[in-house]
């Protein structure tokens, strides 16, 4: 009889290999040391002419249960037996895609991926869908090889350190490039504005522009003089006289002591009076 550990190791496999309905698990390692394999669950990605035109039908796996050691590379890797690949798309969820420019930056809108993704592999021929999902019959695949090692742990944090250092002067001439790129569209949309400026279209409509017929003129620097002086009074205006709470009650007790040294002067003033009155019958 096989060891207790091999029963549990194949109980395990099987297990894993239980995948939910419409699903194919692929038991993937990322080593020949690991034991008990991972698995990938894929399908064919399905979904009306059209709506999904990054992932065309009948020619992209769906692969949940991604782990996050496994990078666009990786699964190109992986299915490149089954066929040609011609793109991997790693999401955080499923949901639509759309075609997405070609990245050209070195050093912006890169995203990395954390925690297990979604997948969508798209091949050139819709045959190679089907040979991806037969895979569950072979053993399990290979994620780090020796030809094609992944790195993980320290080699990967040394690794994204360095990939983290910029070159001053590529960054220079990229953010050179990308200024004289917008410089050039900034200018053919304002020519293009000058051109339609006061043209009407088939139905006779006039597009008006910011420009308009009374263009906004430079600020001058007396106006800008102006502004600051306003803006400072009103700040001036919003400031609280008793800011602090010995002012408030400082300016409580002289006003009350004022008004105790009038009222003991109208006492004086009163008295005065009704002593000076006399009975006068002529």
């Amino acid at each position: 009889a096989p060891p207790r550990s091999e029963k549990m190791a194949a109980a395990t496999g099987s297990a894993a290999r239980v995948a939910p309905a419409g699903y194919t698990a692929l038991a993937v390692k990322f080593t020949e040391r690991q034991r008990s394999p991972h698995c990938l669950l894929v399908k064919e990605h399905q979904v009306r002419e059209g709506a999904d035109a990054a992932h065309p039908p009948r020619r992209t796996l769906f692969v949940l249960n991604v782990p996050p050691y496994c990078g666009p590379g990786t699964l190109s890797r992986l299915f490149s037996c089954c066929g040609h690949v011609q793109s991997v798309d790693i999401c955080d969820k499923p949901g639509p895609g759309e075609k997405k420019d070609k990245l050209t930056s070195k050093f912006f809108n890169h995203k990395t991926h954390k925690g297990f993704q979604v997948a969508y592999v798209v091949f050139r021929k819709p045959a190679a869908v089907q040979a991806a999902k037969a895979l569950s019959q072979e053993g399990p695949l290979l994620i780090s090889t020796e030809n094609h090692p992944v790195k993980t742990g320290i080699s990967k944090w040394i690794a994204s350190y360095e990939a983290s250092i910029v070159d001053p002067k590529e960054l220079k001439a990229e953010v050179d490039a990308y200024m004289q790129d917008y410089d050039k569209k900034m200018a053919e949309e304002e020519a293009k504005a000058a051109k339609e400026e006061g043209v009407p279209d088939e139905e006779g409509w006039v597009k008006v522009t910011r420009k308009g017929r009374k263009p906004g003129l430079p600020r001058t620097e007396a106006a800008n003089l102006r502004v600051l002086e306003k803006e400072k009074q009103k700040r001036a205006r919003k400031e609280l006289l008793n800011f602090y709470a010995w002012q408030h009650h400082e300016t409580k007790r002289e006003h009350i002591a004022q008004l105790r040294k009038k009222f003991e002067e109208d006492k004086q003033r009163i008295a005065l009076m009704r002593a000076q009155r006399k009975f006068r019958p002529y």
